[in-house]
């Protein structure tokens, strides 16, 4: 029989991202964040591959990508909207981990299956932050896919990509509880 560890399914069936606009300062200091990344990183990798990288960011770097994010938008020529939109993601923001991909070459292990791994990387790294008493919330938008944004900006080179930026901070408000999937809609259950 499993042993099972009911805290844990708990949390894993009441988990709630926190709206990012909703953080605030405090952030976890480099102790907690350290922490939360390490439970990050043990996300299943594929042959010991970790193709992926974080890069936190914080204070005066945040609002250099805010500055960043405004003047690539309006390059780009996208709507005032879509550029407060990425502007303020990073404006805003208490704490920021950019989850980066990093394409391995590998033989046995194609690129798909490590941009699944990159994107578990995110989710485990929420649920860290979550599990620890933070709200956190993963975004992504148009300055997670740019990429003369995530080169210039972040110093990324041509095998890397953002997987996701996670958001860490103080909740200011608790969000409400949102429709689920019915289960029954999305399960098959294949017995012969």
């Amino acid at each position: 029989m499993p042993a099972p560890n009911p805290s844990a399914m708990e949390f894993l069936l009441s988990r709630r991202s926190r709206p990012a606009k909703t953080l605030t300062g405090p952030a976890p200091d480099t102790q907690a964040l350290e922490k939360i990344l390490t439970a990050a990183a043990r996300t299943p990798d594929h042959g010991k591959l970790e193709p992926w990288r974080f890069i936190v960011l914080q204070g005066a770097a945040l609002q250099r990508l805010a500055t960043a994010a405004e003047r690539r938008g309006k390059s780009l020529g996208l709507d005032e909207s879509k550029i407060d939109k990425g502007r303020s993601q990073f404006a805003d923001s208490p704490l920021c981990v950019a989850v980066v991909q990093v394409e391995r070459k590998a033989e046995k292990v194609p690129l798909l299956e490590q941009t699944y791994s990159a994107g578990a990387v995110c989710l485990a790294l929420l649920n860290a932050a979550l599990a620890t008493g933070w709200g956190a919330n993963w975004l992504s938008g148009w300055v997670a896919h740019d990429r003369k944004f995530m080169e210039e900006a972040l110093g990324l080179t041509s095998h890397e990509r953002i997987a996701g930026y996670i958001h860490i901070g103080t909740e200011t408000a608790a969000p409400p509880e949102r429709p689920r999937p019915v289960l029954d809609d999305i399960t098959s259950w294949v017995t012969e």
